[in-house]
């Protein structure tokens, strides 16, 4: 009893403590919809199943209705019934049954209700007024915020920003979780990705030599693609993103903070159209070409590719354009060409060095790929290391400038951040046109998995069409001659820091604006 007290006391407190914040007004509630949706639940099976997608024990705003929705998803896991009689023993089992009131308060919320017919609209009535709620605590928030000098302005605009989007969304951060539903939530995974009849768990990267690897690229993860100029990490990504939206009619977001959109784009109607980029670039085409290039360009023209070309964009500005982008057109991808040119804006503190920028950026992007819930691939530059190793001078494709994880330009935050660290070489830019097994290396480029958190590390051949300026799978001819004798590709335990294992693969050097190839 003085236990019931004691909470109804705080709970007048509180009460009292959120009518004064809100100037004498009563936050905003429902409590009888409240009860309605209790009592649907009681009376109907399938009430729960209605609303158990729209509310969470938090969103009610009286107390003892929240211990009894939550005892309603205790049930619920267990696949009893929900009804009376279990209701009462699980909260008596719980030692909550006295705090709601007893059986006769239980009583109570059923007498009243003679259908629940109308049980997801009240749910719903439930939910916005704790929306209406949070926007409040939200307002508050920044109301204090706005009056703390010491903070950074950047930091309050993204904190700001962030809490609205979470509520748009229909979620607030999430808390801890005990094992149990995460569980459940791992194996609907594990049934939905048995369903796909492309074998993969995560978006197709349009590869599918490296999504046999990978999978494809998963949910909330931050993949780092690297490598020194020349090649080929823009058109890299540029194959892999019309691959994405014209073939497998996903959402693309790219930021390009190196190329303006026009180039990217004109890059990817030479892949699309298959004319060759001098004639896109002058605009000197037959007949034919037009013909064939109305013919293609429809499909890249419908493709749901959304490019930006901000030079120096913050990684304030990033997230503020990629939540609006999820939020509106629900992109399932985020390309960044390339991390180095960003800013870290406000977030980096006064005083702070170049390395400590690249490490706020690069640990805010995997943060982003966690808030959004998408894969964020970024583009990273090498150092010069790759370069001063000295070469081996042998043809051998166990070249010294196979690129290393400690090759990663300015910063080990990127290695440490990112779930998985590809690098892209190509042995015939170092003068090396065999392997070891006198297979022909010319025009092939090296897709080389160094780090990877959930898979195996391997070495990836694939294929650049300089004409076309994308990058394709290695021929079926090439395929054949890897299988023959001691293999050319490696599949290692997963080392996260482990850079051994040789292999390579060449691309003709081609050259577009600026001496730079592709």
């Amino acid at each position: 009893m003085a236990k019931q007290v004691r909470r109804a006391s705080q709970a007048a407190l509180d009460s009292v403590a959120a009518t004064a914040a809100l100037g004498g007004k009563m936050p905003p509630q429902a409590v009888e919809v409240e009860d309605a949706v209790l009592g649907a639940i009681m009376l109907d099976q399938d009430a729960f199943q209605d609303v158990v997608e729209i509310l969470k024990p938090e969103h009610f705003y009286k107390e003892v209705n929240r211990i009894i929705f939550n005892a309603m998803m205790e049930l619920n896991k267990r696949m009893s019934p929900i009804d009376m009689m279990t209701l009462t023993n699980e909260l008596s089992n719980e030692g909550n049954l006295e705090i709601v009131g007893g059986r006769s308060y239980l009583v109570k919320l059923t007498s009243n209700m003679i259908s629940a017919v109308n049980v997801e609209h009240h749910a719903r009535i439930v939910f916005q007024k704790y929306i209406q709620r949070s926007l409040i605590g939200l307002g508050t928030r920044m109301q204090e915020t706005g009056y703390d000098d010491s903070k950074d302005i950047q930091d309050m605009l993204d904190e700001a920003e962030s809490g609205l989007f979470e509520l748009s969304s229909g979620s607030l951060k999430r808390e801890v979780s005990q094992v149990s539903p995460v569980i459940e939530e791992a194996i609907a995974q594990m049934n939905e990705a048995s369903k796909r009849t492309d074998g993969l768990s995560g978006i197709s990267s349009g590869f599918p030599s490296i999504d046999k690897v990978t999978s494809g690229w998963q949910k909330s993860t931050m993949v780092v693609i690297a490598a020194r100029p020349a090649m080929g990490k823009t058109a890299f990504v540029l194959s892999m993103a019309r691959k994405m939206a014209v073939e497998n009619n996903l959402s693309v977001a790219i930021f390009s903070l190196e190329m303006s959109n026009v180039e990217l784009v004109k890059r990817m109607m030479v892949a699309q159209t298959e004319i060759p980029s001098d004639k896109i670039k002058n605009g000197r085409l037959g007949p034919e070409d037009w013909q064939q290039f109305y013919l293609r360009i429809d499909q890249l023209k419908n493709a749901k590719i959304f490019v930006d070309d901000t030079p120096g964009l913050s990684i304030y500005d990033l997230r503020a354009k990629c939540r609006i982008l999820k939020k509106k057109h629900q992109i399932d991808i985020i390309i960044i060409d390339y991390l180095q040119l960003m800013t870290a804006g406000g977030a980096l503190r006064a005083g702070g060095n170049r390395q400590e920028e690249v490490s706020t950026i690069s640990r805010n992007l995997k943060g982003l790929a966690k808030e959004l819930e998408i894969p964020v691939v970024a583009l990273s530059q090498l150092n010069r290391s790759v370069e001063s190793r000295p070469s081996q001078g042998n043809g051998n494709i166990g070249d010294s400038h196979r690129p290393q994880l400690s090759d990663l330009r300015e910063s080990g935050a990127i290695e440490q951040d990112a779930d998985m660290v590809c690098f892209l070489h190509r042995p015939e830019y170092y003068k090396i046109y065999e392997d070891e097994n006198g297979n022909d290396l010319r025009g092939i480029t090296n897709f080389i998995i160094a780090k990877h958190r959930s898979g195996a590390l391997e070495d990836i051949n694939l294929r650049f069409q300089p004409e076309l300026i994308r990058f394709e799978e290695a021929s079926a001819d090439l395929a054949r001659q890897y299988q023959s004798g001691p293999s050319n590709t490696q599949t290692i335990q997963s080392r996260m820091n482990d850079s051994s294992g040789d292999l390579g693969g060449p691309v003709p050097t081609i050259s577009f604006e600026n001496d730079a190839p592709y």
